[in-house]
């Protein structure tokens, strides 16, 4: 069963919202709000797929040969993603686990299709 868009983007938001929570907890010691720096990363990334265009075709951003971070954003969600990804699967094992399968294979559709 295909997922449409709109289920795709919600869940990569939440996955990403998850990954800085945790990267927030364990490297700036907050328990239930974000600091501020984190909060500002969250945002930027939601925004980010809310305005995806290839939606339809990928999930997660890490599928994707278009860069449409800043710079700077992309070095900051590379450093939480590099932290958060191996401690995914203690803190949100079913999350981390569908995560990596989905990714899989969708990088194996897209090797196939040849797009982007």
């Amino acid at each position: 069963m295909k997922k449409s868009a709109e289920q795709k983007r919600e869940r990569e938001k939440r996955i990403v919202d998850e990954m800085i929570r945790l990267y927030c907890r364990k490297n700036h010691g907050q328990t239930k709000e974000l600091c501020r720096e984190c909060a500002e990363l969250a945002e930027y990334a939601k925004r980010r797929s809310d305005r995806c265009p290839f939606m339809e075709e990928k999930t997660f951003c890490s599928n994707c040969k278009v860069h449409c971070y800043k710079p700077e954003m992309r070095e900051k969600i590379r450093k939480v993603m590099h932290f958060s990804g191996p401690r995914m699967i203690f803190y949100h094992p079913i999350m981390a686990a569908s995560h990596v399968i989905e990714s899989k294979r969708e990088k194996i559709q897209l090797k196939k299709g040849g797009n982007r």
